[in-house]
């Protein structure tokens, strides 16, 4: 099995248990980075991608979130995704590459069209208020 395949296999374990923030911390690397499809900067290190993965977790992984394709190559992984929020379809996208122990070392996301985009910043700005509080 392939380290991408290896790593994928413990992202869905992951996320189909609710995307903990103590079972993601786990299959991530210390020094992990974040492309958010509304932040300009990459998030860098594992409190802040965890923090925002879990943030993800909880407006884009509603009922209607779901996998529809994915491509495994040897370290790196891209999943295409649909769900709803507040009525309004959004398509993206995970890239996640892997290190060699099969610990997630880079993860992008992108999402597509522009209102889904204003819908998912508007909502996970609103998770990660939550969370700091």
């Amino acid at each position: 099995m392939s380290i991408a395949a290896e790593g994928l296999k413990r992202w869905h374990e992951v996320i189909e248990g609710g995307s903990d923030p103590a079972a993601l911390a786990a299959i991530m690397r210390d020094d992990a980075v974040f492309h958010s499809p509304v932040v300009h900067t990459p998030q860098v290190g594992k409190p802040i991608v965890v923090a925002y993965l879990t943030a993800a977790g909880a407006t884009l992984g509603n009922g209607s979130f779901t996998y529809v394709r994915e491509v495994v190559g040897d370290d790196t992984v891209v999943l295409e995704f649909t769900t709803e929020m507040d009525g309004i379809h959004v398509n993206g996208i995970d890239m996640i590459a892997f290190d060699e122990e099969g610990l997630i070392k880079d993860f992008k996301v992108m999402v597509r069209p522009l209102k889904a985009i204003n819908k998912v910043w508007e909502m996970m700005a609103a998770q990660l208020e939550r969370q700091k509080a």
